[in-house]
């Protein structure tokens, strides 16, 4: 009870909001609608009427549950024909999937590197890719963000025969992009094994959606290890990682959140299935959302806006103290738009946020009105 006062009296306390409506452009609370610009939702793929009739015809044929554990009976042929499209996708080898994100992260990092080796990991990288890390018992080193030079040091000095580079490919809280090319190099160079975090790329980021290393023309060689999920820019639910065939054959004995957990249902399987699809033969989708973002980032500028660094659907305005950025968002939401705001822990102390998130399901005239809300509100906080 002493650490939920701290939270309430940091005004970092966090409780869940319940709303009413399937994702999209709108967000329905309390029977209120608001614009929302806090989905993660980027494609406008989550309440797709191909992909919910994919989940449809999948459940109705292959019911709900998986029933166990891959290794047991749970890995239906819905699942096997995702991880091979996923590996065509990707132009990789072999894919696996994984219930969630976090459990990816956990379960690769734990099964390639232990005690006696070394994990060197951006300082901003999820919780889940650092708790994975940590719980490794590897020797874990946090470098400065995307400052591939001090990465390069902590490499060079550091004598562990096995040694694994870990990063987001966008981090989920700024908004930016891992520079790929130089820690492919650095990575390559140092004879450490490379593994991005996809999660905000996959589907965004590239001609095809194939994410940040189509983004900045790196092979599958360069990226050993990728992992990305489908919570996002799919709309549907879960992870996969991909890479060669001895790495998925890898994981598959020794990742123990794979193991260890009943598979995602068929169905889900089967609505990925059907986005991955969408995400091949629908490009305007991705057009789309960068002009938005463009849009968005100029009317923002234009008003005197601290607005972070990103080029991606991540576009944090940067206010400070967590009161602040509390305010701001309530003010907002007085005027119909649901924009959270981000607090410590999640950031740290003195860089709460709101994190302004664009998907194509949002029109110019939604990035128009929310410019204009702010732009009212611009004297109190700027």
């Amino acid at each position: 009870t002493t650490k939920l006062l701290e939270r309430h009296q940091q005004q970092r306390f966090r409780q869940s909001k319940t709303h009413d409506s399937p994702q999209g452009a709108t967000l329905i609370h309390q029977g209120q609608t608001y614009l929302n610009f806090s989905s993660n939702d980027y494609l406008g793929l989550a309440n797709h009427p191909l992909i919910k009739k994919a989940f449809i015809q999948s459940a109705e044929q292959d019911g709900v549950g998986s029933g166990a554990a891959h290794l047991v009976c749970g890995h239906h042929r819905q699942h096997q024909a995702l991880e091979e499209e996923l590996a065509a996708f990707c132009q990789r080898p072999a894919a696996l999937l994984f219930s969630t994100g976090y459990m990816a992260n956990l379960g690769v990092i734990n099964a390639l590197v232990g005690r006696g080796d070394a994990v060197f990991e951006d300082r901003l990288n999820h919780a889940s890719l650092l708790d994975g890390g940590l719980s490794s018992g590897a020797r874990f080193s946090r470098y400065q963000h995307n400052d591939v030079e001090d990465l390069q040091q902590k490499l060079q000095a550091n004598d562990s025969l096995k040694k694994l580079v870990v990063t987001d490919a966008v981090f989920s809280m700024d908004g930016d992009m891992a520079l790929m090319p130089e820690l492919v190099t650095v990575s390559q160079q140092q004879q450490a094994a490379l593994m991005i975090d996809d999660a905000h790329g996959f589907g965004v980021l590239g001609k095809t959606g194939a994410g940040i290393g189509e983004h900045f023309g790196c092979s599958a060689e360069d990226i050993p290890i990728y992992m990305a999920t489908f919570g996002k820019a799919l709309g549907t639910f879960g992870a996969f990682v991909s890479g060669s065939r001895e790495l998925i054959y890898y994981l598959t004995n020794f990742a123990r959140p794979y193991i260890y957990t009943t598979a995602m249902p068929p169905a889900i399987a089967a609505a990925t299935r059907q986005s991955l699809t969408l995400l091949a033969t629908e490009h305007w989708r991705r057009d789309y959302l960068q002009q938005l973002i463009q849009r968005f980032r100029q009317g923002v500028i234009e008003q005197g806006w601290q607005l972070m660094a990103s080029q991606t659907a991540i576009q944090p305005i940067l206010l400070g103290e967590e009161s602040k950025a509390l305010a701001l968002s309530q003010a907002l939401a007085e005027r119909g738009f649901w924009v959270t705001a981000i607090r410590p822990p999640t950031v740290p102390v003195g860089q709460s946020r709101l994190r302004v998130t664009l998907t194509a399901s949002h029109s110019e005239a939604d990035i128009d009105s929310l410019l204009n809300a702010l732009a009212t509100l611009r004297a109190d906080y700027v």
